[in-house]
């Protein structure tokens, strides 16, 4: 390969990054932390994804009982263990490297605590759902780490967590069409990848660890808690040209096009949806009736 090779995209089109927000901390829930990406106020939403956390959580702190209704939560745990709970009687724990990908659909209460000692951290993601899919019965799909696809090749190796990436695919159903892929790229030698992204897709990467380059072989560094969105485009290429390892999530999904009225964790299409909705919590109907008798142990 020449040295031009190596420094340029493989794409008709390739994807640049077209605005870069960095995560900072913030408190949510019962004393936790997170770092939150999108659904803070530079970027409020990137249709169909409606929040990206970074959480670390230690306990007593956590997540405890409350309700979601009209999207999905995708979380992925980086380190450590959450205990789920719910009021429908489903409960486990996720360890690290562990998927839980939950369609909230007409409603759900659960609470989400930490299941050891020191610091939990993870990433959880919000995925929008069509208005015909907002008032589904819910669902889980939970994924041991073992059973996420993993491939390396050339000095890059991604776990596939949703879509597809160097000729595998992830066995997880998307409600709304959804890539989500975690890379590690290894340091020296100018490491690189090139991953196809369908052109009709919103896309971002969220970078964990370590600094690389995305979207044009000259554009600068980027590091650590900055979240990365990704201009039009048939895919994207990084480069490693670091001394240590980057680390990223790559995800990417199929607009839904449709209004988004949001009251915390309640998401719907109109104003009388959100009313409704805190109607059915307070009263526990349309989907809550067991939140008048649960409460997570």
């Amino acid at each position: 390969m020449s040295a031009s090779d190596q420094n340029s995209s493989r794409f008709d089109r390739p994807r640049l990054v077209i605005k870069k927000v960095l995560a900072k901390p913030q408190r949510e829930g019962d004393g936790a932390v997170v770092r939150r990406s999108i659904g803070r106020s530079e970027l409020k939403y990137l249709d169909p994804f409606l929040m990206l956390d970074e959480f670390a959580v230690s306990p007593p702190a956590g997540f405890p009982d409350h309700p979601h209704r009209g999207f999905e939560t995708v979380t992925y745990m980086l380190q450590g263990a959450f205990t789920h709970q719910d009021f429908a009687g489903h409960h486990g724990t996720i360890g690290t490297g562990d998927v839980q990908w939950m369609t909230a659909g007409r409603g759900i209460i659960h609470s989400e605590m930490p299941a050891g000692e020191g610091t939990q951290r993870g990433l959880q993601l919000w995925i929008n759902l069509a208005s015909k899919d907002k008032m589904i019965e819910p669902r889980y799909q939970e994924l041991l780490s073992e059973d996420i696809a993993r491939v390396e090749r050339e000095g890059v190796e991604v776990r596939i967590i949703a879509g597809e990436a160097m000729g595998v695919q992830s066995p997880v159903y998307t409600r709304t069409p959804t890539m989500y892929l975690d890379f590690t790229l290894k340091p020296g030698g100018g490491t690189q990848l090139h991953q196809p992204i369908p052109e009709s897709w919103n896309s971002f990467v969220y970078i964990i660890e370590g600094e690389g380059v995305f979207g044009s072989f000259n554009s600068s560094p980027i590091g650590a808690n900055h979240v990365l969105v990704l201009g039009p485009g048939d895919g994207l290429s990084v480069w490693n040209k670091s001394t240590k390892s980057l680390r990223f999530v790559l995800i990417g999904g199929q607009p839904i096009g449709e209004p988004v009225v949001q009251y915390g964790p309640f998401v719907m299409n109109t104003q009388a949806e959100i009313e409704q909705t805190i109607e059915d919590y307070h009263y526990s109907k349309n989907g809550f009736e067991m939140a008048k008798y649960w409460r997570s142990q």
